[in-house]
């Protein structure tokens, strides 16, 4: 007879309460996101926020951030500098209030802010709890004010001392901190992904100078430093983002204007490409999932747009009105708003809830697109035609994607013919390779796992669509293949439910037109199925570049660092023989599945998107019409990729 087990007494003693910088601690991710490299980050652009809230209350002009090569990192404004006197309700300084106490700041009463970005006023008291030590340094009323901290505690009172020399009528703050290894296992600075957030800061903070350095990423020297200043603000950041494309007018756009309490601006210039490039700002804070402000420009872009082309018999009587999307092809654009007390969701701040904002910034563009319509009506013409034949292509883009559902729903079960699928039916166990060439494409279906494993082998280079409707890339035999083998459909029309395959593995040569290749699939993907992306079913297959043998013994070179290292090893041997891989198809099916193909001894490269203002400005700068930024770009670069291990 079974005895059931006494369970265990659970009473009020087994409740703990986590209180202040300990729960910052215990669960850092409620508080930054992730503990990852974007965690990390989000130390420095928190106290970096803290510097852009003095500029943008007229107290300050420029914010200087330094990665030393410890992995500290200095962040220094000439703001006023953090008071220094006592605050009455914690009896402590307001500097130690500031850095030790969740939810105290300058920033909820709206007297010491009127804007902030720092809204929740955890920005520096979690990164000092985070933080193995961090130092801040003010300057103000011509003394210099020191104080230490260790993982969100004091170690040392507030001091101070009288200026000296340059310190004399200098103001600001100065916050030193090293991250803590305990929270951090792998610190790690990307200088690329935090320089491009200060460069969009300075776009959006007309005037102000951002300088950047990374001595813990000497080794992209010189280009481990940067200073940022727009006096053209967003403009020039609408100017910029155009640079690969062709615009249809000259000038951005612009308005800036407050209403009711709100600061309102917005940029924006048409392009002769097929893809949108809108984004949203709130207090400076990048709302990637939108919001309230990003609603209210579209409704009134789509509003005046078909207003002004009604007006003047463009768009006649019979025909429909042009939709969001159709007014926003060839788009790029900037929203930002600066307001007292934004609503965001979350402390991440993805996206902006105040609903009064939507019909502010309605109204502020709606009257500027159509001052700037009614007095340029050859760019307005261009715009409105631009327009229309956007609205032409969609239609037919739709009939095409019909076409395309459609002719899978009637094959049934019949699959593109040259795709060797699995025979497991469970998506979730499967995977698809995307093969370059038929030789290539034998190789891997001979030497795959059957059950798990299908393969679509593709012929020559697809169609690079960042130049083509998508109608175009519809018809495109290559393009419609994979997207009736992958399942979920695409566009509007996507539903990753019925995704029958989680990892789609691009699997190309390593060569030169492979990694063309490999370029236009990931165009593909990044323009019209981003959802793949964005849940992690992408990625990148890793074959070697060398098969080096000596005797019975044979190794693999993914890089000519792994070959020169196996070279090393192998230097005492008589017989060396060293095999370059050209292409997959060089090797048998037993090498492929050893090398590329075997989950439990290869390398997969999962897609993701980063930065994705970043992304799309590559994707545009790359694969875009526009030639002379391409040639630039490469002859910046081509250092680096000479110093890289391929």
């Amino acid at each position: 007879m079974a005895v059931k087990k006494k369970a265990s007494v659970y009473t009020a003693k087994d409740i703990q309460v986590l209180e202040g910088m300990e729960a910052v601690r215990r669960r850092p991710g409620m508080y930054i996101g992730s503990t990852d490299q974007r965690g990390l980050h989000h130390l420095i652009e928190e106290i970096v926020d803290n510097s852009v809230d003095e500029f943008m209350a007229d107290r300050g002009s420029m914010v200087s951030i330094l990665i030393n090569a410890d992995g500290s990192v200095r962040i220094e404004d000439d703001g006023y500098g953090i008071p220094v006197d006592i605050h009455e309700k914690t009896g402590m300084s307001a500097v130690e209030t500031v850095m030790t106490i969740l939810h105290a700041g300058g920033k909820f009463g709206g007297k010491a802010y009127t804007v902030s970005g720092g809204l929740h006023g955890v920005g520096a008291s979690v990164v000092n709890a985070l933080s193995e030590w961090l130092h801040v340094d003010v300057y103000r009323d011509n003394n210099v004010y020191h104080q230490e901290f260790s993982r969100g505690k004091r170690t040392t009172d507030l001091t101070f001392r009288p200026a000296q020399g340059l310190e004399i009528d200098k103001t600001g703050t100065v916050i030193t901190f090293m991250p803590d290894f305990e929270i951090f296992p792998d610190i790690d600075y990307n200088f690329a992904t935090l320089s491009a957030r200060f460069k969009e800061i300075a776009y959006l903070n007309k005037g102000i100078e951002v300088r950047v350095r990374s001595d813990w990423n000497n080794e992209v020297l010189p280009a481990n430093e940067a200073t940022y200043r727009f006096n053209g603000g967003i403009a020039s950041y609408v100017r910029s983002l155009n640079e690969t494309r062709t615009p249809i007018h000259k000038d951005p756009i612009y308005v800036e204007k407050p209403v009711n309490g709100t600061r309102v601006e917005a940029a924006l210039q048409y392009n002769d490409s097929f893809t949108e490039n809108v984004r949203s700002y709130a207090n400076c804070i990048n709302t990637e999932e939108g919001g309230s402000h990003l609603t209210g420009f579209r409704a009134g872009l789509t509003r005046i747009i078909n207003d002004y082309g009604r007006k003047q018999k463009i768009l006649k009587d019979n025909e429909p009105n042009l939709s969001g999307e159709d007014t926003r092809e060839g788009l790029t654009a900037i929203v930002s708003v600066k307001l007292t007390d934004p609503q965001f969701e979350g402390q991440t701040k993805q996206k902006l809830g105040n609903p009064e904002v939507r019909n502010q910034v309605e109204v502020v563009l709606v009257e500027a697109i159509q001052f700037f319509l009614e007095n340029n009506p050859s760019d307005a013409k261009r715009i409105i035609s631009k327009c229309m034949t956007a609205q032409r292509a969609r239609e037919a883009a739709r009939k095409a994607r019909d076409l395309v559902i459609r002719k899978n729903a009637l094959d049934g079960s019949t699959l593109p013919g040259k795709l060797t699928d699995c025979s497991d039916k469970n998506p979730e166990n499967c995977e698809l390779y995307l093969v370059e060439g038929q030789s290539a494409g034998g190789t891997a279906k001979a030497g795959r796992d059957p059950a798990t494993q299908a393969i679509l082998p593709l012929r020559g280079k697809i169609l690079n669509v960042e130049k083509a409707r998508e109608e175009k890339m519809l018809a495109h035999e290559e393009i419609r293949a994979m997207v009736i083998a992958i399942g979920a459909g695409i566009g509007e029309d996507f539903d990753i439910e019925k995704l029958r395959y989680h990892r789609i593995v691009i699997m190309t040569d390593a060569d030169v037109d492979g990694s063309h290749i490999r370029t236009l699939l990931l165009t593909f993907f990044y323009r019209n199925l981003p959802q793949l992306i964005a849940n992690g079913k992408l990625y990148i297959a890793q074959p070697p570049l060398y098969k080096i043998s000596s005797g019975r013994q044979e190794f693999y070179a993914y890089s000519e660092g792994e070959r020169e290292g196996v070279m090393t090893q192998l230097n005492n041997k008589r017989s060396v023989s060293v095999q370059r891989y050209k292409g997959l198809g060089e090797m048998n099916a037993s090498q492929l599945w050893d090398t590329t193909m075997d989950p439990e001894k290869r390398t997969l490269l999962q897609v993701s998107e980063g930065v994705s203002s970043t992304a799309n400005e590559i994707f545009s700068l790359l694969m875009g019409d526009v030639v002379e930024p391409r040639r630039n770009f490469i002859q910046a670069h081509a250092r680096e990729v000479q110093n890289l291990d391929v």
